[in-house]
């Protein structure tokens, strides 16, 4: 796995971001902040990294003249996510 990666998903806030991506299909950035118990500036900053690593995608639109946020993972996102957790898998059997 790309270290960098892995990097990114052993924070705690983008790996409990990317975890409930993979079971969603979008979600707004309320719904990240109550997933992740985070601080608006923090999951903000979180979410920029996962998009500039392209494991998130995020769609701004007006709804009903509000500005609305959707993100939702790539399959970049869900293929590194799953490898991921594969590594953990076999570094637990290991012990």
């Amino acid at each position: 796995m790309n270290k960098e990666i892995e990097k990114l998903l052993f924070n705690p806030i983008r790996l409990k971001t990317i975890s409930f991506l993979m079971t969603v299909e979008t979600c707004n950035f309320k719904a990240l902040l109550e997933i992740t118990d985070s601080t608006k500036g923090n999951l903000s900053i979180q979410l920029k990294k996962l998009n500039e690593a392209k494991l998130i995608k995020i769609k701004k639109y007006f709804q009903q003249s509000y500005p609305t946020t959707d993100y939702s993972i790539t399959n970049k996102g869900k293929k590194n996510f799953e490898d991921f957790f594969k590594q953990l898998e076999l570094y637990n059997m290991k012990k």
